[in-house]
């Protein structure tokens, strides 16, 4: 444990832990507790969410507009999409291939009339309107200040780069405009502060919620699936994550020490949003610019979600494997290329992988969409997985991005990651 010069009790991502334990045996010995206790994770969850889009804005704005070259958005705008979409293929490929190995949906036989499709009609009902087309339409808000309400951080980008642009043409008129958001930004960024330190509370009270509503039994006959998920998101954070990391001459190990306070805080609160604006602060820490980590975290958020896309593969073909519905290679290969658009959007809130699996297996009908009721009972766990993987993923793109474009240096990045 490196010297922090605190006491082990006031460390937070131990405080994080002692919360995270707390609740599962909460959860275990004590459910009706466990279920009580729900509102603390909730409420960590709306006072976090509720920083992100001033946040957001702030960093995007200040950076962009500071920018002396505008060339430079467009070129690490291109670099990042680019990044997005070769890694995320990735995670899709590797999602499938394992889930084709492992086969853990083969033997349960499942008959799709037995099933109770009423716990899963809201989701296929939301599923419905999840189209590319609603989902580009939906990238521009209603009002110009509507993102800031309904906190759609794809909404917040758009409206933080027009804002850019506009103060940009300013010329040195937009100086004390930059001032003010600047420090605006410093306001905001120790607001954060102050309310990361609630997380171990929010923590236990998520927590115990999740093992006392769904209960260690719930994993039962979907272990195999659980564990294939974790292991497969392992050997991708690892493998190709680690495996870009080395490229770029950093090391994926020292990299996830340094953001283990946001690790722990999505691992209790099942959200990657949670950990947002811990990890653009501490991009900048490490010497990225505050414009790229404005693009690319933010926008990662709906373009690069590396376990979202690994969990809409195996979770697909389990349900296809479980229901003894054939998929040959043309229809799996089908399934990739939905999953790959359909994910997009897909922010890192609790459930909204189950939607997009939801709007994915529309797409193939040949697959029982009732079948997503096998799955409820562990999307939760699911979830937590799937957003850690997305957390990671997009850190690492952050640094990718900014060490192509030179900000900084990989002894820089080296001598960071070892404080």
């Amino acid at each position: 444990m490196p010297n922090t010069g605190k006491p082990w009790y006031r460390i937070l991502y131990i405080q994080v832990l002692i919360g995270v334990a707390l609740g599962i045996l909460t959860g275990v010995f004590f459910p009706e507790i466990g279920k009580s206790v729900k509102p603390l994770g909730d409420a960590f969850v709306k006072l976090v969410k509720m920083m992100i889009a001033p946040i957001i804005f702030c960093t995007v704005v200040h950076g962009i507009a500071s920018m002396s070259d505008m060339r430079k958005l467009g070129r690490v705008g291109f670099k990042t999409l680019l990044y997005f979409e070769v890694v995320s293929t990735f995670a899709l490929i590797i999602g499938l291939v394992v889930v084709n190995i492992l086969k853990p949906g083969v033997g349960f036989n499942i008959d799709p009339a037995s099933l109770d499709s009423s716990l899963t009609r809201g989701y296929a009902e939301k599923a419905n309107s999840h189209s590319m087309v609603d989902f580009i339409m939906n990238i521009i808000p209603t009002t110009i200040f509507s993102p800031f309400f309904n906190g759609d951080l794809l909404q917040v980008l758009f409206i933080s780069i027009m804002t850019a642009f506009a103060i940009t043409c300013m010329g040195e008129r937009a100086r004390p405009i930059l001032e003010v958001i600047d420090t605006g930004s410093k306001v905001f960024f120790n607001l954060m502060n102050i309310v990361v330190k609630f997380a171990p509370i929010g923590a236990f009270g998520a927590m115990g919620f999740t093992i006392a509503n769904y209960g260690l039994s719930a994993l039962g006959k979907l272990l195999e699936l659980m564990i294939g998920f974790y292991i497969t998101s392992a050997l991708f954070v690892f493998i190709v994550l680690g495996f870009i990391s080395w490229m770029m001459g950093f090391s994926i190990l020292r990299y996830l020490s340094y953001i283990k306070e946001e690790l722990l805080l999505v691992l209790g609160t099942s959200s990657s949003e949670t950990a947002l604006p811990g990890m653009m602060e501490k991009s900048i820490k490490l010497g990225c610019s505050k414009s790229t980590v404005g693009l690319v975290i933010p926008s990662g958020y709906s373009f690069n979600l590396d376990g979202t896309n690994i969990y809409l593969c195996m979770a697909a073909i389990f349900l296809a494997q479980a229901t003894n519905t054939p998929l040959d290679l043309r229809q799996q290969i089908t399934l990739l290329l939905v999953a790959m658009i359909s994910s997009k959007g897909s922010s890192g809130v609790t459930g909204a992988g189950f939607i997009t699996l939801a709007a994915t297996l529309a797409t193939i009908p040949s697959i029982p969409v009732a079948s997503l009721s096998l799955l409820v009972g562990i999307d939760r766990f699911m979830s937590e997985c799937r957003a850690i993987t997305n957390l990671i993923g997009n850190g690492v793109a952050t640094v990718v991005i900014s060490r192509w474009e030179g900000e900084l240096t990989k002894e820089q990045l080296n001598e960071c990651l070892q404080k």
